[in-house]
């Protein structure tokens, strides 16, 4: 028998906020800055894993740059969200009906902890959630488990009345290794993965279809 959802734990970039665009804005522009050189969005998302400033500080060629390049990202992502209106109004609605039905809410991210506060406060989304786990509160990113795990550790939650949502094949893989049934989203503007390499248990394309699931 499958037991109700009580605990809801979401990847941020790409699943809850759209930021995916602002954070390869910012990266380009350092990497064109401090190397001269031009990046894709495909090797950006390569890049993907460990923390803003690791990621630059393990792809800078310009190694005595990455203080400043690191300081430049931030600058630069930051006052990308006030350039454009970024907030979802679905997103806001999916989380505002799980608050109001009791179901908790955690976030499991690989973004610094600077980065995830920057989005989160300008979104005004900081109150949906109790617990966040970024890429600065775990020894191994995902797709290792250990920020999910965390995640239901801090809020004593049943892994079998918890799910987890997000949009890249590492999302996948951690939920679905620390045994959660594992949900892929598509229905921001940008995400990171098209197709999953781990299969998750549905793959929903707007808000409502989790929703429905849901409720």
């Amino acid at each position: 028998m499958i037991r109700p959802i009580r605990t809801v734990l979401f990847d941020f970039d790409g699943t809850l906020a759209d930021t995916l665009p602002l954070s390869f804005k910012a990266f380009k522009a350092v990497f064109l800055k401090y190397d001269n050189r031009s990046v894709t969005e495909e090797e950006i998302v390569a890049m993907f894993g460990p923390t803003e400033d690791d990621i630059i500080a393990r792809n800078l060629r310009n190694t005595a740059a990455i203080e400043q390049a690191v300081q430049d990202y931030y600058d630069i992502y930051e006052s990308g969200h006030f350039d454009e209106r970024q907030n979802n109004q679905d997103i806001s609605q999916l989380l505002q009906t799980l608050k109001s039905r009791g179901i908790r809410i955690g976030v499991v991210t690989g973004k610094s902890r600077k980065g995830f506060e920057i989005s989160s406060a300008a979104l005004q989304l900081s109150d949906y959630w109790e617990v966040s786990i970024t890429g600065d509160d775990v020894e191994r990113p995902k797709p290792h488990p250990e920020g999910v795990e965390k995640a239901l550790e801090l809020l004593q939650a049943d892994k079998e009345e918890a799910v987890f949502l997000g949009d890249s094949n590492a999302d996948i893989k951690a939920g679905k290794t620390a045994g959660l049934r594992t949900y892929g989203v598509q229905w921001l503007s940008t995400y990171q993965s098209a197709t999953f390499e781990t299969p998750p248990d549905r793959v929903f394309t707007r808000v409502q279809e989790f929703l429905d699931e849901l409720l």
